[in-house]
């Protein structure tokens, strides 16, 4: 057997763990990364990266058949074969950047195979034993499948195995009204698929109900059948004949099954209990630093949190950078972490909710609106579906949600806001350019203002004082 010592062995090669390993290697640490699936992780292979290029085909279809409020007319001839290969090129287009030959040609020692640890110092992989003074996890997740009646007997798909497809759907079911649910609906509906979303809450329940009825309504305006509060009791049939059964009585008949209900930490290989790791509600249990109780190992991304995001995993890896390279403390915030969904319209939220916020603030909450249909760019785009709500406390922002057009995007500048605990006034001192979505959160700021200006008697005094004595 190989043995191997060295500064820091990384278990997993997704967002997270890839950035450890390749800011660690450049700091000058010697360092071993171990992957016993695909390089990239859920992120490149199954998750942000195919689902946007699917999106993006999707979004083509669309356009091709909306277009006659701005005197365009045509027809869409949608290849559903040749989508999926412009989600493969995607993949393969970025796939360089995560691999195993340029993170070797970093320096980084990777060894593809499933680890486990041996101890509290030491880890087994393809045969190499790796003793390192500091580890760090970041396995992350899969899809979460229920044990619903008759689902093991019949073919379904998840986010693993949907972008194998090259057949079109004719009828596709899904079992979850999350974001990735919620997204492969309206990609394949406009894709020229019949799709309905069972859900057994609240679709995007997550959001603030207000934005994410928005959202909503527009796919169901697409065609998207949306069944809330429904849950699935039973599955039966065969391929091209999927038939799920709800609580209720009702029963759904589709081609095709795409299962879409969560994720599950990648934790059962890795004999934590050798290690001293503790976990808690199927997660590795982590302090504020992101150590776990074994002080030796760390853990990053979906392994340590429900916030299962790339960029949530990345932000980790920093904190870890700091931490086990540098020797610096470092710790983890929650309050400035967006999230989006890409449908379209986009639904973004950075912070609190109104009603998280109202919880915890009652009257002293300030909630400003401010609505696409406002904004000069949508109206010369003919998108002013959508708004933004922004939550004041004391002037500052502590959570703000925005649905519509590029919500992904516009989300950025109130998460800076947030991280660095900024006032509305910077926002509304911002200069932006005309004509811009970005604009919108600079009239929402603005809106915070005005009655504060105009609708304040003192002002009026103090400017018709002013307008006496000014020579």
């Amino acid at each position: 057997m190989t043995r191997l010592k060295v500064d820091l062995c990384v278990i997993g090669a997704g967002s997270g763990g890839l950035s450890v390993a390749a800011g660690a290697v450049q700091m000058g640490a010697s360092v071993v990364l171990v992957e016993g699936h695909k390089m990239g992780g859920d992120c490149l292979n199954y998750g942000c990266v195919p689902s946007k290029a699917l999106l993006a085909a999707g979004k083509a279809a669309h356009a091709a058949s909306a277009g006659a409020a701005f005197g365009v007319s045509a027809t869409a001839s949608i290849d559903y074969n040749a989508a999926m290969e412009h989600v493969a090129r995607a993949i393969a287009t970025i796939e360089p950047n995560d691999s195993e030959d340029r993170f070797s040609r970093l320096g980084v020692r990777v060894i593809r195979a499933y680890a486990r640890f041996l101890s509290a110092t030491a880890v087994e992989a393809g045969g190499t034993t790796i003793t390192a003074r500091r580890f760090v996890i970041a396995t992350g997740s899969r899809p979460f499948v229920p044990a619903v009646p008759g689902l093991d007997s019949v073919p379904y798909l998840t986010n693993e195995t949907i972008f194998d497809l090259r057949v079109r759907p004719d009828h596709l079911l899904i079992i979850g009204g999350g974001p990735i649910g919620i997204e492969m609906a309206q990609a394949h509906r406009r894709l020229g698929c019949a799709v309905t979303v069972i859900e057994a809450a609240a679709a995007l329940g997550r959001e603030d109900p207000e934005l994410s009825a928005v959202a909503m309504g527009a796919l169901r305006a697409e065609g998207v059948e949306i069944l809330e509060h429904a849950e699935a009791s039973a599955v039966r049939g065969h391929t091209g004949a999927i038939t799920v059964v709800l609580k209720d009585g009702r029963e759904v008949t589709g081609s095709h099954l795409l299962v879409a209900i969560g994720r599950r930490a990648n934790i059962e290989r890795l004999n934590l209990s050798a290690a001293g790791i503790d976990t808690e509600n199927g997660l590795i249990r982590v302090d504020a630093h992101l150590r776990t109780s074994n002080r030796r190992v760390y853990a990053v991304g979906d392994v340590a949190t429900r916030l299962q995001f790339t960029h949530v995993a990345g932000y980790h890896a920093g904190i870890v950078i700091r931490e086990a390279m540098l020797g610096l403390p470092a710790k983890v915030r929650t309050d400035h972490v967006p999230r989006a969904t890409y449908t379209d319209p986009e639904l973004a939220q950075v912070g609190l909710t109104e009603a998280e916020a109202r919880a915890l603030y009652g009257d002293q909450l300030q909630v400003v609106r401010f609505p696409f249909a406002e904004s000069d760019r949508a109206i010369a785009e003919g998108r002013t579906q959508g708004l933004i709500k922004v939550m004041v406390l004391r002037g500052r922002p502590i959570g703000v949600g925005i649905v519509g057009t590029q919500a992904g995007e516009m989300i950025g500048l109130w998460a800076l806001a947030i991280a660095n605990h900024l006032r509305m006034t910077a926002i509304a001192a911002t200069i932006l350019p005309y004509p811009t979505y970005g604009e919108i959160s600079k009239r929402a700021a603005g809106a915070y203002f005005s009655p504060k200006l105009f609708d304040s008697s003192m002002v009026k005094r103090i400017v018709r004082w002013v307008q006496r004595i000014l020579p």
